[in-house]
């Protein structure tokens, strides 16, 4: 099984606009297993990027939105990143936990198959 970060490694670099195949050489993962990876975050990136907006809004002070980076996945993708600074500057002890392993603890390991915040 992949850990967080590698998983969103992989996301990230689709994010930037590369394909499942160059991502699975990239990380030494199967094609497919990548492949999987990106359609389950794409079908659920919506979801996933409203509950970091929100989660973004709670921590910060003064919250900064990301701008729209150019697809639903890429902008699910900026939203935990800035979810996971704005825990950060809150608690700087949040560095050490890297933003994938923070989402998959906010979202209780969903981040592939969001179907709803969790409560």
């Amino acid at each position: 099984m992949d850990t967080a970060e590698v998983i969103g490694v992989g996301l990230e670099i689709a994010a930037a606009g590369m394909g499942h195949r160059w991502i699975a050489v990239r990380l030494g993962r199967a094609e497919d297993t990548v492949r999987g990876w990106v359609r389950r975050f794409r079908r659920g990136s919506e979801e996933v990027r409203r509950f970091f907006t929100v989660a973004l809004v709670a921590l910060a002070q003064d919250p900064v939105m990301p701008e729209p980076a150019g697809s639903p996945l890429a902008d699910a993708v900026a939203a935990v990143d800035a979810a996971h600074r704005a825990a950060a500057e809150r608690w700087p002890r949040m560095l050490t936990v890297s933003r994938w392993a923070f989402a998959g603890r906010a979202i209780r390991g969903r981040v592939l198959t969001c179907t709803a915040a969790p409560k």
